[in-house]
């Protein structure tokens, strides 16, 4: 009996080490994956996708000029590639970033030549630095516009209106979708319809690169195609970082909101409700005239069967009046159905600005001199021109003919609605109409 329970002990004490080793080696593998998911991910996130804004090209001819900065220049190249070999890992290929611009949907490489875009890159203009400094009266201005969000969004402001005070990460992702983000130069555009947003748009694609032609980059914005400038594709907005970023996606949009330069341009809420109506209703839009003006016009405009095509209903002259607009808007049923189209959303609501803090705020009614001072903050000023103005722009002049018609009650109404707007921009409440 002694002799059995000898041998049995030989037997058990190398299976129970061999099974401790094997359980301690699974141990170890499954501290190995939690700590990379959970650490050792986001150290490889945060030193790479955020590593901040990447360097735009330059023209050949400045490269001389910067012999001196050649430390500098390598780890900025450096981190460019990283970044560049971080976002391509990200979204699944491991083609050449170049390689997949000329072959992706948003190229147009129509002599069907392949070749390097820097070969091909033939720069527009000289690169300036600018030395003198921007004029006092700008910055103030600026100042200004920045103190005057800030004091309407802190709590001892008596102005409320909803999402006021709630905090950035109660924002959810598709309420996002307005914040175009280029890592190129480090910059966030906060995109508001009817505020000159199509030139912004030209001028986000020249910088970030994201449309080609024959392998190169556009650099001229008033060069984009019409049909390209508001196709998602082209711009990396927040909404999107979820896909690319997953579970740091919120912490990435803290760190770049942080680290970047955030703008965005702002007008009249009314002058911008009348743009909107004369761009979407007085204009021949198949898309809003089946999504809007058929209900605009069965709900406000006695119209029980209006013409199913927008070709048809010019055609007989049919067309929801500004006033059914306007009773668009104040209908409650209206939200309930679907949140405002971006078009005559109100600002607050696309871009957030009591959550995020904008480095430079633009108006489109000094739209040219405010175009110069935000394109020399982000020192972009040598590789892109904003586009000249639209001389046939809804100016605020035109308010009382276009209100003229519309109760007395109903302009009250809308003054509310869009009172969050004026008063955080700085726009005069509009008396003349509010008053009988």
């Amino acid at each position: 009996m002694e002799c059995f329970q000898f041998g049995s002990d030989k037997m058990g004490k190398p299976r129970l080490f061999r099974i401790f080793l094997i359980l301690g080696s699974l141990f170890m593998i499954l501290l190995i994956i939690i700590y990379w998911d959970d650490v050792g991910a986001t150290h490889f996130y945060l030193h790479t996708t955020i590593s901040g804004p990447q360097s735009s090209r330059l023209p050949p001819e400045s490269l001389s000029s910067l012999r001196h900065k050649a430390d500098d220049d390598k780890g900025n190249v450096f981190l460019s590639d990283i970044d560049a070999f971080i976002n391509q890992f990200l979204e699944g290929t491991t083609e050449p970033v170049e390689q997949r611009r000329e072959e992706g949907p948003t190229s147009q490489n129509q002599s069907g030549e392949v070749g390097k875009a820097e070969e091909k890159y033939v720069p527009r203009r000289e690169w300036k630095i600018h030395l003198t400094p921007i004029a006092a009266e700008l910055r103030q201005r600026q100042e200004d516009r920045k103190k005057m969000v800030h004091d309407f969004c802190s709590s001892d402001s008596t102005l409320d209106f909803p999402g006021k005070n709630r905090t950035f990460d109660d924002i959810p992702n598709k309420e996002l979708d307005h914040l175009i983000v280029d890592d190129r130069h480090g910059i966030i555009y906060c995109y508001v319809p009817k505020v000159a947003c199509t030139n912004w748009k030209r001028v986000m694609i020249v910088l970030s690169e994201s449309l080609l032609i024959d392998g190169v980059p556009y650099q001229d914005p008033m060069d984009v195609p019409q049909q390209h400038i508001h196709n998602a594709s082209l711009h990396f907005t927040f909404n999107k970082f979820w896909k690319r970023y997953g579970k740091f996606s919120r912490h990435l949009m803290k760190v770049k909101l942080k680290k970047y330069t955030k703008f965005l341009f702002v007008r009249d809420p009314f002058v911008r409700l009348i743009s909107a109506y004369r761009n979407k209703f007085e204009q021949e839009n198949e898309d809003f005239y089946r999504q809007f003006a058929v209900v605009m016009l069965k709900r406000y405009g006695n119209y029980s069967d209006p013409p199913t095509s927008v070709v048809d209903a010019f055609s007989a002259g049919i067309r929801p009046s500004f006033s059914n607009f306007i009773q668009y808007l104040l209908d409650p049923q209206t939200e309930k159905e679907m949140p405002f189209n971006e078009h005559w959303r109100q600002v607050y609501r696309l871009c957030h600005p009591c959550q995020i803090n904008y480095d430079f705020v633009g108006k489109l009614e000094t739209l040219d001199e405010d175009a110069e001072h935000l394109l020399r903050i982000l020192r972009v000023d040598n590789i892109v021109q904003f586009p000249a103005s639209n001389r046939n722009r809804t100016v605020s002049s035109w308010e009382w003919d276009w209100f003229a018609s519309i109760p007395h009650k109903w302009r009250q109404e809308l003054y509310r609605l869009y009172e969050a707007d004026f008063k955080l921009f700085g726009y005069p409440k509009p008396e003349k109409l509010l008053h009988k």
